[in-house]
């Protein structure tokens, strides 16, 4: 099978997502200038540099009373800051109920039953049970083609390590079997790693 995405695909649903997987979800907490706290996952998220460490995540829906983005890039439009919490296996359900298109006014911490911590570097929320959390100044946020899709790049400020992870100086994913999103309506969890050594090295 081959199509062109303006031309549709004639599937009962787009394979667009279920063929870019697994991919890791950016569980993002934000602030607003009137002290409110917001949670909701993305899953176009990612690291994309080493030094200074920094990280993405795309915004692709709207909400009528956020200015053509939703609450967490408005959130962070207002502060330039955020916070990316790690979903663990064990926080799939209170993730899923913060992915919902709550009104503006919604804590969702308290909607999933999730306690917060405070960032030790920004003003911000993070999830306190997150197995990893990354707090984030904003550097920059890029229009993407598409009425709504935006880029959120951000400066890693401060890392939050669960330490019943790190095992012999290491950071053990099987400890916590981090949560990837699949296409349509699926997920997946790591359970198993290995390793591959790069040539020359």
């Amino acid at each position: 099978m081959f199509y062109r995405p303006e031309e549709g695909h004639g599937l009962p649903h787009n394979p667009f997502n279920a063929v870019v997987t697994p991919r890791p979800i950016g569980w993002i907490s934000s602030r607003g200038t009137d002290g409110a706290d917001n949670l909701a996952p993305y899953s176009f998220f990612n690291a994309v540099a080493y030094t200074p460490p920094q990280v993405m995540f795309a915004s692709t829906g709207v909400k009528p009373d956020r200015d053509g983005t939703k609450d967490s890039v408005a959130n962070i439009r207002e502060t330039g800051v955020f916070c990316v919490n790690i979903v663990s296996y064990a926080l799939k359900d209170a993730m899923n109920a913060t992915s919902g298109p709550w009104p503006r006014e919604t804590d969702e911490f308290a909607l999933a039953g999730l306690a917060r911590e405070e960032c030790r570097t920004i003003a911000c929320s993070r999830v306190a049970a997150a197995p990893a959390a990354l707090e984030c100044r904003l550097t920059q946020i890029v229009q993407l083609p598409g009425i709504s899709n935006l880029v959120v790049f951000g400066e890693v400020t401060g890392v939050h390590l669960d330490d019943a992870c790190l095992v012999d100086g290491t950071f053990d994913v099987t400890r916590f079997n981090p949560l990837a999103r699949l296409g349509y309506k699926d997920y997946s969890v790591i359970r198993e790693v290995f390793s591959l050594t790069r040539p020359g090295q």
